[in-house]
Formats: structure tokens, sequence, C-alpha cells
């Protein structure tokens, strides 16, 4: 005799089992209710941004008592480490120049802690780093040309704030933005190509993908109370579409991801394993 799934258990498979168009679909209702949940229950959605600053500082955090606790860096993608620095310091800077708030305290610490991290996996934790399971090509620090840091670089002129800040200043603030929506893209490579992720990695990430979420809601739940005046008051042309954009880039790109999470947890596994074509 057969036992019964458990409920968790029954809806995972069925979703699993639906064609990709199905998949976008409830993963599209999903995050509607989501919205609407979050809409009923916090009133100054101002607070939506700065709990997505505090969720990504606690990833960060997983992943100093990772390196602190297991003397490893095995599975962490030092290229979504430094592009997570570069798009921080830009945002930093803007913070710094244009309206220095809360903000500004919690990218300067999220800041800091990245450097420490990365500072662990290049020099102390270097022989556990998986340079080769980290092959996802950007334009690096040390200037070998790759793909994604010039072309973000490159929209950002062409497509920036129309406000009356700096030119620079609002060049500055694009390209952070675009930066930020790719900058998890190796660390997601290299679960790809790992397919097993240990626990505090998994916990790192989804951190970020909640982090994205919740920035996400912030910008449409703004847009939605403001009656689209949120659109002009940050510029003109295409840039106000995309910012939103760019959120929600971030936030499908993780997705996936952690819905495997969520599912791994409510199954009781310590190890997330991936399944082929994920991320």
């Amino acid at each position: 005799m057969k036992a019964t799934k458990r409920p968790v258990q029954a809806v995972s498979t069925w979703v699993r089992r639906q064609p990709p168009k199905i998949k976008v679909f409830l993963a599209v209702i999903s995050g509607l209710a989501a919205l609407v949940f979050l809409r009923m229950v916090v009133h100054d959605h101002d607070n939506l941004f700065v709990a997505a600053e505090a969720v990504h500082s606690i990833g960060i955090s997983v992943l100093i008592y990772k390196l602190m606790k297991e003397k490893t860096c095995t599975g962490l993608s030092l290229k979504s480490q430094d592009l997570t620095a570069i798009f921080l310091a830009a945002r930093l800077y803007c913070s710094f120049v244009m309206e220095y708030d809360i903000h500004t305290l919690l990218d300067s610490a999220t800041l800091l802690t990245t450097l420490w991290v990365i500072y662990m996996i290049r020099f102390n934790l270097r022989s556990s780093y998986m340079e080769d399971k980290d092959n996802f090509a950007i334009y690096y620090l040390e200037l070998r040309i790759r793909e994604w840091v010039i072309p973000c670089a490159l929209l950002a002129l062409i497509i920036h704030p129309t406000t009356h800040h700096n030119i620079f200043n609002r060049i500055s603030w694009a390209f952070c933005v675009y930066l930020e929506s790719i900058s998890v893209l190796p660390q997601l490579r290299v679960m790809q190509n790992t397919k097993i992720v240990e626990p505090f990695t998994a916990h790192y990430v989804f951190a970020l993908g909640v982090a994205r979420f919740l920035s996400c809601a912030h910008w449409v739940l703004q847009v939605l109370d403001t009656r689209g005046r949120l659109l002009t008051a940050l510029g003109y042309g295409l840039w106000p579409s995309m910012v939103l954009l760019s959120e929600i880039v971030q936030t499908f790109i993780l997705a996936d991801f952690c819905y495997y999470y969520v599912k791994s947890v409510l199954g009781g596994q310590l190890v997330l394993r991936l399944p082929s074509g994920v991320v």
C-alpha cells in the first residue's frame, strides 16, 4: 500500500508536471497574491525597500557565518560577489550625493561585509574556491574583457534618469540598477554546474530572492499608490520603465531557485539538489 503524500509534496508534484506556460502563469498569480497581501499589511511601502536591504544584509551575514564556521568557500561565486561590490559602491555613492538616509547606512554595512567575503575567497580560502565552476563571463575586476559591466555602463549612458541631479550621478544611478539586476547570475551558474547546493549557500541565495521580491514589490506598490505619478517623478523617456523591468527581471531570475529551496526546506532536506535546467 502506497504511503499518502503530504499536501506540500502533492502540490509540488502537480506543479512539476505542468507545462512551462502553466508554471509561468502560476508564478505570476502567486506573485500578484503576495503583492495584494503586502499592500494590505504594510501601510508605508517605503519600509519594503528598507526590508529588502536588511534581508540582503542578513544573507551576507549567513555567508560570513559559513566562511568562519566551515573554513571553505565551496559553492560560492567570486564573480557574483565582485559584481555585488561594484553595484553597492555605485549605489552608495549615489546615496551620499543624492539622498543621505537609512539606505546609506544599510548599503555601507552590506558593502563592507561583501568586501570581507571577497577578501576571504580571494586569499584566506582560495584553495576551496571552485574557479572551474565559476565560469559565467563578466567584465572582471582585473580588466579582463568579458560581457556584463561594459554593457550595463553603456546602457546607463543611453538610458538614465532625467531628474535635476548631476549627469554623472544620474548615469551612476542607472548603472547600479542595471548591474544589480544581473549580479546574481554567476552564483546561479555555479549552482547549476554543481547541482548540489549546501545549506548556507542556499540560505544566502534565498535571502537574495526575498530581498529582490520586496524591492520589486516596493516599486510596483508605489506606482499603484501614486497612480503612476512616481514614474514621472523618476524622469521621462525609457528610464521609469527600465527601473521596473530591472526589478521584475531580478525577481524572476531567482523565483525558480526559491521554489526549489522552499520545497527542500518543507521536505526536511538539508542539502538542496537542483534538477537539470534550473537556474
